[in-house]
């Protein structure tokens, strides 16, 4: 499902990803296969390193550095450059994220949590402990520090409230699942 999911989000119709090109598609069937192998335990070994292997490899080639289990279903990546996400945030479902995104940890350890349907844009930086609502669009360059509440536009250094329309590109309102 989560593949599925990335694939639409991606606006992508075919079956599997060119031999040439479609790199982002690449790097996060990686991640899903990857994630999927961890999470199913030692029985899948050799698979799991392979993932691991091209999750790791396509990450190099590409900028990012995603950890495993940390994004919900339909993941949109729209360019490679520098995308830097903590291994203890939580980002919902249909997460549209552009490149220059670093979303960490604050120096309490504590990391973010983010709702569905968020767009980040580019070189945004997200940390500590907060929480992003659904449906919340993030300004290009913005420093979000502080909580967010649900449909709203939000931008500036420090991040303020701009509107309260929220996501206009909302995708999974369109996705069908078959599970």
């Amino acid at each position: 499902m989560f593949l599925k999911a990335d694939k639409y989000a991606l606006g992508k119709n075919r079956i599997c990803p060119k031999v040439i090109g479609d790199d982002i598609w690449k790097f996060e069937r990686a991640l899903r296969y990857h994630e999927f192998y961890i999470n199913r335990g030692k029985r899948y070994s050799i698979r799991k390193f392979f993932w691991a292997y091209r999750h790791r490899k396509l990450g190099i080639k590409l900028g990012f550095q995603i950890p495993c289990n940390v994004f919900g279903k339909g993941l949109r990546i729209n360019h490679f450059g520098l995308i830097v996400v903590s291994p203890k945030a939580k980002i919902g479902d249909f997460c549209d994220i552009h490149q220059g995104v670093n979303i960490g940890e604050n120096t309490d350890k504590e990391a973010p949590i983010i709702g569905n349907n968020v767009w980040i844009g580019p070189g945004v930086k997200i940390f500590g402990k907060i929480q992003i609502g659904n449906n919340v669009m993030i300004g290009a360059n913005a420093v979000v520090t502080k909580n967010f509440p649900n449909d709203v536009v939000i931008m500036g250094v420090p991040a303020e409230i701009k509107k309260r329309s929220g996501n206009i590109y909302s995708k999974d309102i369109y996705f069908k699942s078959d599970a």
